[in-house]
């Protein structure tokens, strides 16, 4: 009964009783989204402060500006080449496995696509950079706007490094404002099964086992996917800088179920950066690189842009040259960085690209509807993993880590 007491017990506990219960009462799918979507709120209402207290923490207790723009640099560079990579092992396996073949459009449910299309013809991608700074830096807080707070905690932490010792006080008390913060999210963390209780059994009630029959092979690609992304290319890099990924994700297993169960990588993004901190990373290194990596290292989110677009144009019967699949990488590689903080980021972010190519009807995306809250847990866990594993590969490229703490807490050595 000990194990009972265990956080991710509990969780797998929630995330099974919410299969059952969403393939038994599917009725029940309302209130179990009302019960997901309460507990992803509970943690989002400290997110934005817990970012901006961070990064200001973790620059002032640097003291370096050229190493807050190095850390930062360094983080962009390697965002752009895994992201590329996720894009093309996304078009490798779609072009192999062919999961949009013999599919017959007539046989499944269309949807309406007018909130996604209207949405995607809202998105301006040439304001996109733009938009990271804030016009009103309150709304940025209210809104939740991670990279508009991420860009004004950087200019706020600049500021109260040159008041030196006068700026001591307003460092202090950010510090047991921070302090209080991680609180309220061990608070709210002890509910998280039943947080996952709710996000699964509202997708099974919601979309059920049915949908995944048909494009079954879709979802068994996109996974095969991300897994060969995440234990291959990662783990290698992982290798190269010396650490395990898989020790790393046994330390994040609590996490891993909780974003697996709420479908919202959100959800831990605060208990990432904690446990990150305990586990040897710098300060300035975590509140830089999580922050930024959940708007341009979503690779998870890129690998499945990638293959819905080739699954699209296989059920078409589209036969694309490797010019346009190579436009389609270049095309992906800015839109896929307008995924965060949008609602129903990969499917609004999807619909803009095929705009955008204009090669692929865009009533095929009523296809993916039904299937796309399966593949949600997928992109979430996968960008996570990313983020946590970008972190300690950016702090062990700037010696910004204690690797005896992280071989004690981490490895169990």
């Amino acid at each position: 009964m000990k194990y009972l007491k265990v956080l991710y017990v509990q969780v797998i506990i929630g995330i099974a009783l919410g299969v059952f219960t969403g393939w038994l009462f599917p009725a029940f799918a309302p209130t179990a989204k009302l019960i997901s979507e309460t507990f992803i709120n509970m943690i989002k209402m400290v997110i934005t402060p817990v970012i901006f207290l961070t990064i200001v923490l973790g620059i002032t207790g640097a003291g370096d500006l050229k190493k807050v723009g190095r850390v930062g640099g360094k983080g962009l560079l390697y965002f752009e080449i895994v992201t590329t990579l996720a894009l093309i092992i996304g078009l490798i396996v779609a072009n192999v496995l062919k999961p949009g073949a013999g599919i017959a459009t007539d046989h499944l449910p269309k949807e309406n696509l007018d909130k996604y299309t209207s949405a995607a013809k809202d998105m301006n991608w040439g304001e996109f950079f733009s938009h990271i700074v804030p016009t009103n830096i309150m709304d940025s807080f209210a809104k939740g706007d991670l990279l508009q707070v991420l860009f004004f905690g950087v200019l706020f932490s600049v500021a109260l490094t040159k008041m030196k010792t006068s700026g001591e006080k307003i460092v202090s008390m950010f510090e047991s404002l921070n302090k209080a913060f991680f609180n309220i999210i061990h608070i709210v963390m002890k509910l998280s099964p039943i947080g996952a209780f709710g996000g699964m059994a509202y997708t099974i009630g919601k979309f059920g086992f049915g949908s995944l029959v048909v494009l079954g092979k879709l979802l068994l690609a996109y996974y095969i996917t991300s897994l060969v992304f995440i234990f291959v290319v990662l783990n290698l890099i992982g290798r190269y800088f010396g650490f395990s990924v898989w020790k790393l994700l046994g330390y994040i297993k609590e996490e891993l179920l909780i974003v697996l169960g709420a479908s919202s990588s959100e959800s831990v993004l605060p208990n990432i950066m904690e446990k990150l901190e305990k586990a040897g990373c710098d300060k300035t290194v975590v509140g830089l690189i999580i922050p930024t990596g959940y708007s341009f290292n979503l690779d998870g989110t890129t690998i499945y842009l990638s293959m819905a677009t080739i699954f699209l144009a296989q059920v078409f019967n589209i036969d694309l040259s490797l010019t346009q699949q190579l436009t389609i990488i270049g095309i992906l590689l800015v839109t896929s960085k307008g995924a965060a903080g949008v609602t129903g980021s990969g499917f609004i972010v999807l619909t803009s690209t095929l705009t955008i190519l204009k090669v692929i009807p865009l009533e095929g995306l009523a296809l993916l509807i039904g299937v796309d809250r399966f593949m949600s847990e997928g992109r979430a866990l996968t960008n996570m993993i990313g983020n946590t594993i970008a972190t300690v590969i950016i702090a062990k490229s700037e010696k910004a880590i204690d690797m005896e703490v992280y071989r004690r807490v981490v490895e169990k050595k």
